[in-house]
């Protein structure tokens, strides 16, 4: 059953119009100060009362305790008296229970971990121990939660202690009241804990998430919460016209002013536009302070080049566009817009064997190869691994050495015997490339003239086996990682195995907490890149 968005246009002959959001739909609703977006939310919120939650733009980022401080009883009565205030004009501009809210966050929170571990026990007394270890596997609310803090750029850990404590730790340190969290940590935390312990078929109206949050943070935990509740539906009302940009796919309700009767609104003038269509240049002199960054990258939203590239780029969208022409045509495509809106772009694709004029030709586009012949060849380039060694030695009592040079090893040994397959793997896109550029434009085609293309791919094919062959035979698996595309053997699953962990998804989470908290690591992953941190951090 959809949402009822309906609302009434300031125009009286025209009809209003038929908004509705499905399950699983995101709107944001864009306008600058004074076109009436907390009242519209207000109006969401009103036309679907018994489905609805709404986090609001005046909400406490405060916490009076960071214990459990109400029952079962008095939570459902609050929750009640909060859903009866809700439907009262004045909750577009004043909460008389904003700390209620709270601690409401705090309860559900420890009671969706206190059901789970009721459901294992209950499961392991009466012996039923196969259900009890797939209950077990359910990520806990609370790992989920420090999961998504993690990936928003937000260094802390969250546990529920004796007495129903929340407590917080950052970047492994002490731990400490909850309550202590900067305004920022805390508001991700309620805006996470609100979204994720809603119950499923909830419209989740989110009033100015960017209050309180810097947008590098906000932009990736909205993607996550999104991902996570495609249960539910999402209203977001923002100033920020980067948001839908950076998370596309989404809907957006462009308010451009309202009329009021007394101090009520009582219509809008909004239009509902495509991804495609530009926004105004007044509203966007309204909504924007600098020139926005893009960074376009190869893969999906949940492929390793995002989830890496955003957490070294914070300044920037990290937008996935598929393949490396796709990449090239959004940037160009932008670029060549720059008059006409403040966006600024680049890009980054995979080397896929590109010579060095190609490099430097793309880099003149402002499209950045890297320097390997996939993102996995970062992940598991030789100095992170010796990174992660370092970490796994610290738990284990290994040497970090040995158990670098054994991953290494490891991998080294997966792909010996498979240089035959990865060489021709590999080679594949190396003839494709040689043979399109030798195609001439279409006004030579036309004439009709006499066309011969040189196919190198026996050499190409012999060049590339005898690179890794040679790779093979020193021992060298950045060169490896280099020429062939290594994530198509075992290589990556033996070299997790080697240091300890269960399946190379686990490493490559690693990974990411090692970039988000070591800065030798970053600099070093941002310099593969040559000047492309540089430039975005010039770009205004």
């Amino acid at each position: 059953m959809p949402f009822d968005l309906n609302f009434p246009v300031e125009d009286a002959n025209a009809s209003a119009p038929t908004l509705q959001l499905n399950i699983g739909e995101v709107l944001f609703v864009l306008g600058g100060n004074g076109t009436g977006k907390s009242s519209l939310m207000f109006h969401f919120a009103r036309n679907n009362p018994n489905t609805s939650r709404k986090i609001s733009a005046h909400r406490q980022t405060w916490m009076n305790t960071d214990a459990l401080d109400m029952t079962p009883a008095i939570k459902l009565q609050t929750e009640q008296n909060i859903r009866n205030v809700d439907r009262q004009r004045k909750s577009r501009y004043r909460d008389d229970y904003a700390s209620q809210r709270a601690s409401m966050t705090i309860y559900e929170l420890i009671d969706a971990e206190n059901v789970r571990a009721r459901g294992i026990t209950a499961f392991v007394d009466g012996g039923d121990m196969k259900s009890a270890a797939k209950a077990a596997k359910k990520e806990s609310p609370i790992k989920i939660i420090n999961e998504l803090l993690f990936q928003s750029n937000i260094p802390i850990a969250i546990g529920i202690r004796e007495n129903e404590r929340v407590v917080a730790s950052k970047s492994g340190g002490p731990e400490f009241s909850a309550a202590e969290l900067s305004d920022g940590e805390r508001n991700a935390l309620m805006i996470a804990g609100n979204v994720l312990t809603a119950p499923s078929g909830t419209l989740l109206i989110i009033d100015e998430p960017e209050r309180h949050l810097h947008r590098s943070i906000i932009s990736p935990l909205l993607s996550q919460l999104f991902a996570l509740r495609t249960d539910c539906g999402f209203v977001v009302s923002t100033h920020d016209q980067n948001l839908p940009v950076a998370l596309p796919g989404s809907r957006v309700l462009l308010l451009r002013s309202c009329k009021f009767t007394g101090p009520n609104v009582a219509s809008w003038e909004a239009d509902e536009l495509s991804p495609d269509v530009p926004i105004d240049d007044q509203l966007k002199r309204e909504l924007l302070g600098a020139r926005r960054k893009i960074v376009f990258v190869e893969g999906t939203e949940t492929s390793l080049d995002k989830a890496m590239y955003s957490l070294i780029l914070p300044t920037a969208s990290v937008i996935p566009k598929g393949s490396c022409r796709d990449v090239e045509r959004a940037v160009s495509g932008v670029c060549a817009g720059e008059p006409f809106h403040w966006l600024c772009a680049f890009g980054i694709v995979d080397g896929d064997g590109y010579e060095q004029d190609d490099i430097e030709a793309m880099r003149a586009k402002s499209v950045y190869a890297l320097p390997f012949y996939a993102v996995e060849a970062v992940y598991y380039h030789p100095r992170i691994i010796g990174w992660i060694a370092q970490r796994q030695a610290g738990v284990t009592g290994d040497s970090a050495s040995d158990l670098a040079t054994k991953a290494l090893s490891a991998g080294v040994n997966a792909i010996s015997g498979q240089t035959e397959r990865l060489s021709r793997k590999a080679a594949k896109k190396w003839v494709r490339r040689t043979i399109i550029e030798q195609i001439p434009n279409d006004d030579y085609l036309l004439d009709g003239q006499s066309l011969t293309l040189e196919n190198n791919a026996k050499v190409i094919l012999a060049t590339r086996k005898r690179e890794l062959d040679d790779a093979i035979r020193d021992s060298d698996w950045e060169a490896l990682v280099t020429k062939c595309p290594v994530r198509e053997s075992r290589a990556l699953a033996e070299i997790s195995a080697a240091l300890g962990f269960r399946s190379k998804q686990e490493y490559e989470k690693a990974v990411r907490h090692l970039l988000g908290e070591n800065d030798d690591a970053k600099r070093f992953v941002r310099g593969l890149f040559g000047d492309l941190f540089d430039r975005l951090a010039e770009t205004s």
